[in-house]
């Protein structure tokens, strides 16, 4: 009664520390298993142990309440060696309780381990079939060592040693554990678990989560959303002034020479074009190539102009520097209209004018200036 006494305080003691983890797979219809035992019972004193060995077979029923804690109803029966009318000599109802003292000493780890070892304890009801069919109170004391089969660990195969005692046999009226009352049970089990509601064949962890963190966590996804959209919308204004400024380039490139009437001294058509240079440049850059091309263009479609072009500097640097500056600035449109656009050489001038002063800017007089002549 005290070993009944012990076990039973704890269970409680398991049921309250399972009832502290965040588990899934805790409701009523989880985690039930029914099972088949085959082996032997010998009496354990006054009797040979293997001559009175009889074999020994039942069915049983389970239920995890925790990973530490399992409940459940078990019927053995022993066959009748003796030369006797009855097939089965004894039978035993029992309501046993487990504790798996590798979960309790190693901790449970989201699913049982390939090996365990369970302690056994439980009473019932034991009926003798061949004695007069008597009944009598029995306890049972043993071990399941455990082999969980499978990826999903739906099979379990365990060896169980135990001893089931007959608490009333001696004759008295008191329960006790008597040795010459009670019997050896060895026997093979095989259990089956069926699926759980987490999907499962056994218990599994679940992070648990307060209002306050999911809240938060709320509230972090709506700004990054807010930033996402805010980016977004500032992505496409970019792209759409950039398409803008592409468009308004297309327009300049296809854009035709404008002609202008000089109304002072001749009446004379004339075109200009300013090609202008980085600070020390030297050479037409690609951004300025649309407008030497507006002065090549003019000149093909009219065969008798020329082109006059002046090269000026800003004013940084010595005089000497700014006039060889200004008229390398003149000759690289020369060379780019020879080169490139295969107009004659005698029909362009290239002058160096030292440092201009057509703006106020003096960064902006870094330029060269191409003015087309009509010769009719």
């Amino acid at each position: 009664m005290r070993s009944l006494i012990l076990g039973t305080t704890l269970c409680m003691a398991a049921v309250s520390v399972s009832a502290q983890s965040a588990l899934e797979g805790t409701k009523l219809g989880d985690n039930w298993s029914v099972g088949v035992n085959v082996g032997v019972t010998t009496p354990l004193t006054h009797s040979a142990f293997w001559g009175n060995m009889r074999p020994a077979f039942g069915v049983g029923v389970n239920k995890q309440v925790t990973p530490i804690l399992g409940l459940g109803l078990e019927w053995m029966t022993s066959v009748n060696t003796t030369p006797s009318k009855t097939a089965f000599d004894t039978s035993n109802l029992s309501l046993l309780t487990t504790l798996n003292w590798t979960n309790i000493f190693c901790g449970y780890q989201g699913e049982p381990r390939l090996f365990e070892v369970e302690t056994v304890t439980g009473f019932g009801w034991l009926h003798y079939n061949g004695f007069g069919d008597l009944n009598s109170y029995s306890n049972k004391l043993g071990f399941n060592f455990n082999f969980n089969l499978g990826e999903e660990k739906a099979w379990t195969l365990a060896l169980k040693p135990a001893l089931v005692y007959d608490m009333t046999m001696d004759g008295t009226q008191n329960v006790k554990f008597n040795a010459n009352c009670a019997a050896w049970e060895i026997t093979a089990g095989l259990r089956y678990h069926f699926s759980c509601s987490n999907g499962k064949r056994h218990f599994s962890y679940v992070k648990p989560y307060d209002q306050a963190e999911v809240d938060a966590l709320n509230s972090q996804i709506n700004n990054l959303r807010q930033q996402a959209n805010e980016k977004e919308s500032a992505l496409n204004a970019a792209n759409q002034k950039a398409a803008e400024l592409e468009n308004a380039l297309n327009e300049c490139k296809n854009q035709a020479p404008q002609v202008v009437k000089e109304t002072i001294t001749n009446h004379k058509k004339t075109l200009e074009s300013v090609v202008t240079f980085r600070q020390g440049g030297r050479t037409v850059e690609t951004s300025q190539a649309p407008n030497v091309e507006r002065i090549a263009t003019y000149l093909k479609n009219h065969k008798d102009a020329t082109v006059t072009i002046k090269g000026y500097a800003s004013p940084e640097g010595s005089a000497e520097v700014n006039a060889r500056i200004a008229q390398q600035r003149a000759e690289a449109v020369k060379t780019m209209l020879i080169n490139k656009y295969k107009i004659a050489a005698g029909r362009i001038t290239a002058e160096g004018q030292g440092v201009g002063d057509m703006f106020e800017e003096p960064d902006w007089n870094r330029v060269s200036i191409c003015t087309i002549n009509e010769n009719n």
